[in-house]
Parts: C-alpha cells; structure tokens; sequence
C-alpha cells in the first residue's frame, strides 16, 4: 500500500485592502515601507483590510487607515510607556491596543529619525532567529 500525501493547504488570501490610505497618509507609508523593507523577511501586505508589514506571516505593523491613521507598531511595553511620555503628540494608544505590545505612532508627529530604530525594534520582536542572524551578518559584512 502505498500512502499518499495530502494536499498541502494553501494560506488564505489577506482581507483585500479596504481602506487604502490617501494623501500625506499615503506618503508618510511609502515611508515606513522603505524603511521596513530593508530588512529579512518583510512583506508588504494587507490585515484587516488595511494596509500591513508581516514578517514571514507576523504583523510587525498595521496602519490604522480605517480610523485615525495612526500606525501601529510592535513595541514592549516599557519602551511604549517610555514613547508615550516622551513625545505623547506622536505615540499613544487606544483601549484596543492596551494589552497588545504595540504602539500607536502618528506619523505626521513622529521624528523621522527615530524610525529606524523603532522599525528595527519591532522587526526583531517577530523575525525568527534565522532571518536576525541573516541580518547581522548582512549588517558586519558592511563594516
């Protein structure tokens, strides 16, 4: 007898994109997208029919286009709490978000300079241990 294999299960399409960001919205995106593609693993996407970064199918960051436009963003909760009474024009959160490690970001607030850092931070708080290798190897080669 010889055993057959089961079809492999294909992943579900993400939620089409509903709430398409418009104007400085959009632009302030394209933004965090050309920062967030430098690293391993990231993928421009859609969750909840919103515009979404996924590392190997994590949300790493949601922009909230349906409502306020903030983009949510993977962050413990200490440096969230440290963000938020540094600079609370630019980094907050709502009752949703409460429990969740993340941060809501208002990117026409935020200091561009800090994001960066801030991506990479929540880039490493999904990527598995191979794609973080991957990187810093990247990231030692150039220096």
């Amino acid at each position: 007898m010889v055993a057959r294999k089961s079809p492999r299960k294909r992943k579900a399409e993400p939620a089409p994109l509903k709430f398409a960001p418009q104007g400085e919205l959009a632009a302030h995106y394209r933004r965090v997208l050309e920062i967030a593609e430098r690293f391993p693993g990231v993928e421009a996407t859609r969750a909840y029919g919103t515009p979404c970064i996924k590392v190997d199918g994590k949300i790493m960051a949601r922009l909230r286009s349906e409502s306020e436009g903030g983009l949510a963003l993977r962050c413990d909760f200490p440096e969230r709490q440290m963000l938020m009474q540094a600079d609370p024009q630019a980094f907050y959160v709502t009752d949703h978000y409460l429990n969740w490690p993340m941060v809501l970001i208002n990117l026409a607030e935020v200091r561009w300079a800090a994001m960066p850092g801030l991506i990479e931070t929540a880039w490493r708080m999904v990527a598995t241990k191979k794609r973080i290798a991957e990187f810093e190897a990247v990231a030692t080669d150039r220096t």
